[in-house]
Formats: C-alpha cells, sequence, structure tokens
C-alpha cells in the first residue's frame, strides 16, 4: 500500500511538471471573453504566447480585450444564441487557424435570465439560458471538432459548480448538468481522435459574484406579470 500510494505521488508530480513546448502558432479559442473568467483567460495565455481567439458577445468588450493585450490576440463576435452567428465565428476561426487545425476551445458561457420559484417561470425563461450557456456551447463545439481532430487538441469546458446543485427554479443549473453529461460522452468518443476533453468546476469569482439586487430585480418582475390566482396562492409574506 504504502508502495502504491509512493509511485501515485511521484505520478503526480512528473504530471503536474508537464508543460506544453512550442506555444508558437497553437490557437486556442475561448467564448465569454467580454468580463470574469474568459476574460482573464484569453489576457494570461497571450502572455504565455499562445494565438488566442476571443469569443466577445459586445464590441464593447472586444476593444476593451484588444487594447490590453498583444497584437496576435484575436476577437470575434459571437451570439451563442444564434446559429447564424456561430457560423459566422466557425468560419473566423477555421481561416485564422489555417491547416493547422484548433489546438484548444474554451468553453466559459453565463446565460443570463431569471431565476425564482419554477411555477412562476415560462418555458422562455428556460429558453434564455439554455440557449447560451448549453445548446449554443454544444452547437459551437460540434462544429469545431474537426479542427480539434486535426490538431489532436482539446476541449475544456469551464462550469460553475455551484450551478451543479440545483437550490432555486431556471435554467441555470439545467445547463451546468447538460454541460456536464456532454462533456462526459465526448470525452470517451473522441479519445479515438486524440482529443482531450476536461470538465473546470468553479465556484464564484469576484468578478463574477452575484448581485442580490439583480436577482431582486428578476424576483420582482416574475412576481408582477403572475396571475392574481398564483399570487394568491403564495402570498405576499412568501415573497
Amino acid at each position: 500500500i504504502l508502495a502504491s500510494i509512493l509511485s501515485l505521488i511521484i505520478y503526480w508530480i512528473i504530471r503536474d511538471r508537464y508543460r506544453v513546448r512550442d506555444l508558437n502558432g497553437k490557437h486556442v479559442f475561448i467564448t465569454g471573453c467580454d468580463t470574469g473568467l474568459g476574460n482573464s483567460l484569453a489576457k494570461w495565455l497571450d502572455k504565455k504566447g499562445f494565438c488566442v481567439i476571443a469569443a466577445c458577445a459586445t464590441e464593447k468588450g472586444s476593444q476593451e480585450l484588444q487594447c490590453c493585450s498583444s497584437i496576435s490576440l484575436k476577437t470575434v463576435n459571437l451570439n451563442l444564441a444564434d446559429s447564424n452567428s456561430i457560423a459566422r465565428a466557425v468560419v473566423f476561426v477555421t481561416e485564422q487557424t489555417a491547416d493547422k487545425g484548433l489546438f484548444g476551445l474554451v468553453s466559459n458561457a453565463e446565460g443570463t435570465g431569471p431565476v425564482g420559484p419554477t411555477d412562476w417561470l415560462r418555458i422562455e425563461d428556460f429558453h434564455s439560458v439554455l440557449d447560451v450557456s448549453l445548446l449554443g456551447l454544444i452547437e459551437i463545439t460540434l462544429k469545431l471538432l474537426p479542427l480539434l481532430k486535426k490538431a489532436e487538441g482539446r476541449v475544456v469546458n469551464l462550469i460553475n459548480a455551484k450551478g451543479i446543485m440545483a437550490v432555486v427554479g431556471g435554467g441555470y443549473s439545467l445547463s451546468k448538468c447538460g454541460m456536464e453529461a456532454f462533456s462526459d460522452t465526448l470525452r470517451t468518443e473522441m479519445q479515438h481522435f486524440g482529443v482531450k476533453v476536461s470538465i473546470v468546476e468553479h465556484g464564484f469569482f469576484k468578478a463574477e459574484e452575484v448581485n442580490s439586487d439583480i436577482i431582486e430585480k428578476y424576483l420582482f418582475k416574475l412576481w408582477n406579470r403572475l396571475t392574481p390566482e398564483i399570487r394568491d396562492s403564495y402570498g405576499e409574506k412568501y415573497l
């Protein structure tokens, strides 16, 4: 047992000392780079020497990221809820990577939408989150698989671990659990092609802390649109 534990420790030390070599020409595509984790990762990988392609949802986010990065970092507009926008982004990534393929895809997206009692929600409330944080990420992953297979690259899905524990209604936790399942099946299927699929379960970061004012605004919006019958069944005290 002692020998096994020692061997495992040695293996971990050797594995963790491994570093990717020859970063020049290795392209990494990251979604959700306007702010927060995606933004910080894009800057960090750019400094390391990777060829970063950062997807931003807004022109402002794109310009601010380019201002504090090297000229090798490229940005592309991406709306994960729009298949046409996804298609245009894939064309851009294909052009940037030329014949080298895609070394890495980092999926990072936090769909915005109301959270609250399930009884208060409509189907469009679920779509507002799932279309971005689940279906959008799945769609762009599927369309980039040929480039990932060409480079024997890797997919890294950033998933908020707190979202996996469903404590409130809405599409947020559904999207996180869905990406976990998608990642697990993709991992086993892509092993044959030399493509690695990883999940990084993270918590809330200071830049992405839950804003109680926004949550409260959503709750009042949901409450105000309820039918009188449903409002009466819950009562003001519940709210």
